[in-house]
């Protein structure tokens, strides 16, 4: 009969058990990740910086962030809307849910109206931008919204105070996706 020399098989098991089963980085999950999170904060704990390519927006309604590896298109277009009121949109789209729509509002005047007409129709807007300062609204800064004939869900909307400006927000968010740079555009 064969004798297996049990006792000194058992004692290398055991130890080399230990070895086999030990872990790296200093013991379990939840250690490990208290660690990393010290190890990403500085000695005043705020959190590192990301680096993360982005382009901001600021502007007197608000701001608006957007990471430049979200951002699908930026589009520009003119229309008409009602016949009175042209719009010169800038158009942001994401990969996520939301669309980011900045855009300018200006009457929409004839072109070629008879010297007499145009006139009138110089007065016209004087009279409705007198009635609007009269007010104290500020009417032609705000958005616009007509519930429940439109709607603006999951669209970020910013109104912006005159053409140069709405041109200049363009060429900052096109460059920054075209070069994938990050950018601040501080409007007016």
């Amino acid at each position: 009969m064969k004798r297996f020399p049990s006792l000194p098989v058992l004692i290398v098991l055991g130890l080399i058990a230990p070895l086999l089963f030990a872990q790296k980085g200093g013991g379990g999950g939840a250690n490990q990740n208290q660690n990393q999170n010290q190890n990403n904060n500085s000695a005043q704990g705020t959190p590192t910086p990301t680096v993360i390519n982005m382009w901001r927006c600021n502007l007197p309604g608000g701001s608006y962030s957007v990471a430049l590896r979200a951002v699908v298109s930026v589009s520009s277009q003119q229309y008409l809307v009602d016949g009175h009121t042209q719009v010169t949109e800038v158009d942001i789209d994401t990969i996520g849910c939301a669309l980011a729509r900045f855009y300018y509002l200006e009457p929409n005047t004839p072109t070629n109206v008879p010297v007499i007409g145009s006139g009138a129709v110089t007065t016209a807007q004087q009279l409705l931008q007198q009635g609007a300062d009269a007010s104290q609204q500020d009417v032609w800064q705000k958005v616009v919204k007509n519930y429940p004939t439109t709607t603006h869900a999951k669209t970020i909307e910013y109104r912006i105070q005159d053409k140069d400006t709405l041109t200049s927000l363009y060429t900052s968010a096109e460059g920054a996706l075209r070069l994938n740079q990050n950018t601040i555009y501080n409007g007016n």
